[in-house]
Parts: structure tokens; sequence; C-alpha cells
């Protein structure tokens, strides 16, 4: 199946690889899990990844744009057809484009797989670096109940040292 990788970056066919880079870094900041607290990002991320992998490599991106050609060319026959039918409601997601390129087929799939590794990966040193923060915290936390308990106690001692010599 057919992916709009442009629509994903919201990019269009003409941008260029700087285009490309910055667009990923947008998206992969909006999306981010560190941004979305409450939301699971997970799907953003990959199709984020996914895309960012073939549209930055010159030659898939040369295979994907003319696979996007065909895909684009079909998709306005799709919607001329729905137009003549009124029985028919549209739905932009209803329209399934196979990708014949079979070179660029297995990139993609690559592409996919690699896409859910980096955003496992991401959760997973999102989870690392929560634990490691937390285990810190509760280090330093214990130093200053500590440090507290010293200085009362030296107040303390003090204070009872300037009452004895009064």
């Amino acid at each position: 199946m057919f992916i709009d990788y442009y629509a994903i970056l919201g990019l269009t066919e003409f941008a260029t690889q700087d285009d490309v880079r910055i667009a990923f870094k947008k998206q992969a900041l909006k999306w981010h899990p560190d941004r979305n607290l409450n939301i699971d990002t997970t799907q953003n991320m990959q199709e984020i990844n996914e895309a960012y992998l073939i549209l930055k490599d010159t030659e898939a991106r040369g295979r994907y744009d003319n696979e996007y050609k065909k895909f684009k060319y079909n998709i306005s026959i799709y919607n001329q057809e729905f137009k003549q039918d009124k029985n028919n409601v549209y739905s932009e997601n209803s329209y399934v484009y196979n990708v014949e390129d079979e070179i660029l087929k297995k990139w993609m799939d690559n592409a996919r797989i690699q896409a859910v590794d980096l955003a496992k990966q991401m959760v997973d040193d999102l989870k690392g670096m929560v634990k490691v923060g937390a285990k810190a915290a509760t280090k330093e936390l214990g130093n200053q109940i500590g440090y507290q308990i010293i200085f009362g106690l030296l107040v303390i001692m003090i204070l009872l040292l300037s009452k004895a010599c009064s």
C-alpha cells in the first residue's frame, strides 16, 4: 500500500533535501513523547521516521517520486469516478494504491521496520532517562535530608553550648 510521505512531513514533491530534513525535525519535535505526555505518539513517530528514511535517500526518493506521480494520477481518476457516481460517498482513505516498483516496496517495508525499531528505542530511552533521573533525584533528596539533619544537630549543639556558657 502506498503512503504519502510528503503529506506526513507536510511537504510538496518539489521540496529540497534541506526542506525534508527541516520538516522531519519539525514533525519529530511536534510528536516527540516528551512534548505529548498524555498522548501515545508512537504511530506518528513511526510514520515520520519512515517518511524521512525514504525521502532523505536520493535513489529511494527518485523511485518514490515515480510512484507518487502514478498515485496522484490514479487518485485524480478515482475522484472523477466518484463525482460521476452520486450514490457513493468519497472518502480520501478509501482509495488504495499498491506500489508497483518491487525495489521501492522492499525499501518501504525496511523503512517501516526501522521506523518501528526507532520508535521503540526512543520510548525505551525515555523510560531509561526517567528511571535514571528518578534515581538521581532520590539520591540527592537523601543527601539533602542528611545535610539538613546534620545542620539541625549543629544548630542545637551551638544553642546548647551557648546556654551552658552563659
